[in-house]
């Protein structure tokens, strides 16, 4: 029976339906609506015949979160939570790997020192704020790599570019008080130093994460290696590996051994303050961090373990200052420049792009000692109590006669204070160092006199003062003075060149040709485009203005028995790894005869022995060489060599401030500054000690044949009827002498104002000369009185010579 009400008869409901009951459910009670009853049953049926399907059960609602329930995540929630956060995460990744492009590097990891090297391989210099020389991972010793992997990131060629476990780690024990930690890997590294910067932000991080996982996709493990390793700091200005190899050890990174390695990979972790010589207090925590690296290239199995426990602690070296461009380094530095620049190896705006490894061909030993020398001789000397010492500069260049490689070079006091080089610069008059090229090209050319008579060290000259210079068509209206205005009368080539007459040799520039004096030059070594280099007579006076190292290179190719090689100065240039060419060196092409080579170095080792520069002598060496004073002795040289080393030696004078030539008069106390005195002083000093390891060796000398002393010049000879050309090419045109007065045309020869420039003439002192006798006293190695090379002359002076037969010495006052 069914305990639903039956509906009233004739008043049916529809079919089925069963009407909501707010009192269903478990609710008793009439219900709101009279016609449907509750029974609190929970159910409602049908009627009786025709009534439909029974209605569904309802769901029972959860109860409210009460409590501390309310706080708790459900399920769903935190899964919800999981899914936005993935859709996050993956949309910020794709996002961040597709906006995140690789940067170019910045440009503190690629600016690089050119690093200048000594023959030896010991560093010269480095040009450039950035101390840091690339090298490539395969010049790295391996034991090298695997202490720096053992010390920074030991599982680096297996491990993907970011390990997240090290960076949790690393968060951790930042947290948690035990040290700020990195966990980042080596590429991470590379990309801080190479690309980013070392700012601590968040920006740079997210950065250095997807520059990092582009990069190790597009670059192999060794490349990341290698720029890791050409970007770190290690402490001491030092950035890379080599530069903290020389830096520490003063050695390449190739010779650096396990324990050094290690050490090296131990600045890592904190550059200065492992630097145990810097801060010694500190020299525990870097032992203890050495020898975790050593441990852990044991566990690596990188180290054998009883290798390992021979090791002692490698201590650095001293903290070297700064090999910046002070003293000498600036103007070596420039000149090797000059030279890369010059012979078109490479152009100025790469070479200054850096990263160069320049070997040079100076000798540490050979620069030393001629620093020394010139600080010894002149330097020491001046006095800031002097005016005139505040002038003096000094220009010095050694080369090697038979291959022209330049051994040492002096360019000035100090490059930051005076930054000419002294060495290279083209404008002081060379004087009668240049007279030797006259006799050379004379000698090789087969030149006569006026009169026919072959030009050898017998024939004898008119050595009168002012005399006028004879060509072809008679007087050219040139007739310099002598030193001291000193008549000599008939004189041997070989005396005037003692005396340096300048008389003497006008004429013969003039007998053999000026352009002929002027070629033979260029052939020896002098470069053509040389200032004032002019084919007239008074070529042989010296007024054209070639550098110490040109006079150098053109004297080293007479020591060479004629023989020319141009001077050089790199051996080898390098970046990454790879050579560039240098010009061909080391070969010598003949410029003149060796008979008029050796037959020049004749003439010049009697210069040495009894003319005006004795002072040579103290060399110990068999020697030959030539003095030169610049008009009013605004510089003075020395000229010298030995069988196999050639140098050259001057002291000029320019004001400090204006940078005008300035006479040398009253510098280093002395009356006047001549080529025999402190430049062939320190000529002496420099040669003896680069020269004290090896056997002395006299020249061996060819001489030309068929030198018979001639008689004396005969009035056909001085006058200007009667003359022959036999020597070819000559000039008639008066020569245009810089810093000369040009003289007036001579109604009679001799009678002529002289033109002076270019002699070593214009003393302010009596008594002092270049060509008067013996070179005593005021000649060309100073003093008060006397003449250059002292038969007639008196009076003192540094290296002056008694009255009586050449080559008696007086005494230093």
């Amino acid at each position: 029976m069914s305990d639903e009400p039956q509906q009233p008869s004739g008043d049916q409901g529809p079919r089925g339906w069963a009407p909501r009951d707010p009192a269903a459910h478990g609710h008793s009670g009439a219900s709101g609506d009279p016609g449907v009853p509750g029974d609190g049953s929970g159910t409602v049926s049908g009627s009786g015949t025709g009534s439909g399907k029974a209605g569904k059960p309802k769901k029972r609602k959860r109860p409210k979160r009460t409590g501390w329930r309310r706080a708790v995540p459900t399920w769903r929630m935190i899964l919800g939570a999981v899914l936005v956060a993935a859709v996050l995460l993956i949309g910020g990744f794709i996002a961040g790997y597709e906006l995140v492009d690789i940067p170019p590097a910045n440009a503190n990891a690629t600016a690089q020192s050119n690093v200048y090297l000594y023959k030896d391989g010991s560093v010269l210099a480095r040009s450039g704020e950035i101390n840091r020389e690339n090298v490539q991972l395969a010049q790295v010793p391996l034991t090298v790599q695997h202490a720096v992997l053992a010390a920074e990131d030991r599982d680096f060629y297996s491990e993907r570019a970011v390990d997240f476990k090290a960076m949790t780690r690393a968060a951790f024990n930042t947290l948690t008080g035990k040290g700020k930690q990195g966990g980042s890997t080596i590429t991470q590294q590379y990309v801080k130093n190479y690309y980013l910067g070392q700012e601590q932000t968040v920006i740079r991080k997210i950065k250095e994460f997807f520059i990092a996982v582009k990069l190790n996709r597009e670059e192999t493990k060794s490349q990341i290696f290698e720029g890791y390793l050409n970007t770190s700091y290690f402490g001491r200005n030092a950035y890379g590996i080599q530069a903290a190899a020389q830096a520490y050890y003063s050695k390449d990174i190739g010779h650096i051994t396990t324990a050094q390695g290690a050490y090296l990979a131990s600045l890592l972790n904190a550059p200065s303050a492992y630097d145990v010589v810097v801060h010694p207090e500190n020299k525990p925590a870097a032992l203890g961090r050495w020898n975790y690296v050593l441990d852990g290239m044991v566990k690596e199995k990188w180290l054998g373990a009883a290798e390992r426990a021979a090791m002692k602690f490698p201590v650095p070296g001293k903290v070297k200052p700064s090999t910046g461009l002070s003293g000498q380094r600036g103007y070596l530095v420039q000149a090797v420049d000059d030279y890369l620049t010059g012979h078109d190896v490479i152009d100025e705006d790469t070479l200054a792009t850096g990263g160069y490894r320049i070997t040079t061909t100076l000798e540490k030993k050979k620069q030393d000692a001629l620093v020394k020398a010139v600080d010894d001789n002149v330097m020491s000397q001046t006095s800031p109590d002097r005016p005139a010492d505040r002038n003096v500069r000094v220009g010095g260049a050694s080369i090697d006669s038979g291959t022209g490689r330049v051994l040492a070079m002096y360019g000035g006091i100090d490059y930051t204070k005076q930054y000419v080089n002294n060495a290279t610069r083209r404008d002081y008059q060379v004087g009668s160092t240049f007279k030797p090229f006259v006799f050379t090209s004379a000698v090789a050319n087969r030149s006569t006199t006026q009169d026919g008579r072959r030009i050898t060290p017998n024939t004898l000259y008119d050595g009168t003062n002012k005399r006028m210079v004879q060509g072809p068509g008679g007087p050219t209206g040139y007739a310099p003075a002598n030193e001291d205005d000193i008549d000599y009368g008939p004189i041997t080539v070989s005396t005037a060149t003692d005396k340096s007459v300048n008389a003497v040799y006008a004429q013969m520039a003039e007998d053999v040709g000026p352009e002929k004096v002027k070629q033979t030059a260029i052939g020896l070594g002098i470069p053509k485009n040389t200032p004032d280099l002019t084919a007239t007579p008074s070529i042989a006076l010296g007024v054209s203005t070639a550098s110490v190292l040109d006079m150098t290179e053109a004297y080293a190719t007479l020591a060479n028995h004629g023989r020319h090689s141009a001077y050089v100065l790199v051996d080898r240039i390098s970046k990454d790894g790879e050579d560039l060419e240098l010009p061909d060196s080391g070969h010598s092409d003949p410029a003149v005869s060796r008979e008029a080579a050796d037959t020049t170095t004749g003439i010049l080792q009697s210069v040495v022995e009894g003319g005006t520069g004795t002072a040579a002598q103290a060399a110990g060496r068999p020697a030959a060489g030539k003095t030169g004073t610049a008009e009013e002795d605004k510089a003075a040289w020395f000229a010298g060599y030995t069988p196999d080393l050639t140098t050259v030696i001057a002291v000029m004078g320019q004001d400090p401030e204006t940078g005008v030539q300035k006479p040398l008069y009253g510098a280093l106390g002395l009356a006047r500054i001549n080529g025999g005195g402190a430049p062939a002083q320190t000529w002496a000093q420099y040669t003896e000690a680069a020269l004290r390891s090896t056997p002395a060796t006299d020249f061996d000398l060819e001489l030309e044949s068929g030198a018979e002393e001639s008689a004396p010049p005969t009035d056909g000879e001085t006058s200007p009827e009667g003359t022959t050309t036999p020597s070819g090419t000559t000039s008639s045109t008066p020569p245009n002498t810089p810093g000369s007065t040009p003289p007036r045309e001579p109604s009679t020869p001799g009678s002529s104002e002289p033109a002076t420039a270019g002699t070593e003439t214009n003393t302010p002192t009596e008594g002092t000369a270049d060509n008067g006798g013996a070179q005593n006293g005021g000649g060309e190695n100073g003093g008060a009185s006397g003449s250059d090379n002292g038969a007639d002359g008196g009076g003192g002076g540094d290296y002056g010579y008694f009255p009586g037969p050449r080559g008696t010495p007086a005494t230093r006052q």
